[in-house]
């Protein structure tokens, strides 16, 4: 499990994450929801080390993220950012390789291989991989990116976004995906996503952030409720039970 205590982030006079303590269980799909600025991707980045903890600790697995060396802790949680940009033209799949680094260290070995072409496969590129990644659309290159994170073979799972520049079809396809990911391989997957509907019908845990606070967490039934939604976004959502699913409707 990813424990947090007290987590906390500031810029300056600025505080972005202000004294987050949570526990997100094992095994399972963790959405992180909130309006645009509520902190969601810094704490992310927090839980990874990409950012340094102001104050508080992380721990993953037991591992305090903030003295764990790299190595390890890069063998037992990986994360796709929101933003990626290549310095060096690479093949897909000469950038879903770089995800078995920090067990190949660059020499890669059958093993790595077989990582590879399986990730490859489970993000439908196996026919892209030989194509640069520059020549993709923007949908291609992030199923790219996920590709080289599920190669890394982590338990933890960490991702910013992950539905950007996915059109409907390719977004349900990858929270198929991830779910298949904790139903059938037993990974934690935390992503960040602003989708309530996709957070509502996938995840098993639901944190819902707002000014840098964690303000709620819990199961689609106790977050998708118009109080809690109204709490989180100062919106009015109507919710609605279809097909066994809680959906908000937020437009007029």
């Amino acid at each position: 499990m990813i424990t947090l205590d007290n987590a906390t982030k500031r810029y300056g006079p600025i505080t972005v994450v202000d004294g987050v303590s949570a526990t997100i269980p094992r095994g399972g799909v963790t959405s992180i929801i909130g309006p645009n600025g509520a902190g969601k991707s810094t704490l992310l980045s927090m839980m990874s080390r990409l950012l340094p903890l102001d104050a508080g600790t992380v721990h993953v697995d037991g591992l305090d993220v903030s003295t764990t060396s790299g190595q390890t802790l890069a063998r037992t949680l990986s994360i796709l950012r929101q933003e990626n940009q290549l310095t060096v033209r690479l093949s897909v799949r000469d950038l879903v390789g770089f995800g078995r680094f920090p067990h190949n260290g660059g020499r890669p070995t059958v093993v790595d291989r077989e990582h590879i072409e399986r990730a490859l496969e489970y993000l439908d590129m196996t026919e892209l991989a030989d194509r640069f990644v520059d020549e993709l659309s923007g949908g291609q290159r992030q199923r790219a990116f996920i590709a080289m994170v599920l190669a890394q073979d982590t338990d933890f799972i960490l991702l910013d976004e992950p539905l950007n520049n996915l059109d409907m079809k390719h977004s349900v396809d990858m929270m198929r995906l991830l779910r298949r990911l904790v139903d059938d391989l037993g990974k934690t997957v935390v992503l960040v996503i602003h989708d309530i509907n996709f957070a509502s019908c996938y995840s098993d845990t639901i944190i819902a952030m707002r000014d840098g606070a964690l303000i709620h967490q819990g199961t689609a039934e106790e977050i998708m409720t118009p109080e809690v939604l109204r709490d989180v976004y100062d919106v009015d959502i109507q919710v609605e039970l279809i097909r066994g699913n809680r959906i908000g409707v937020y437009f007029a």
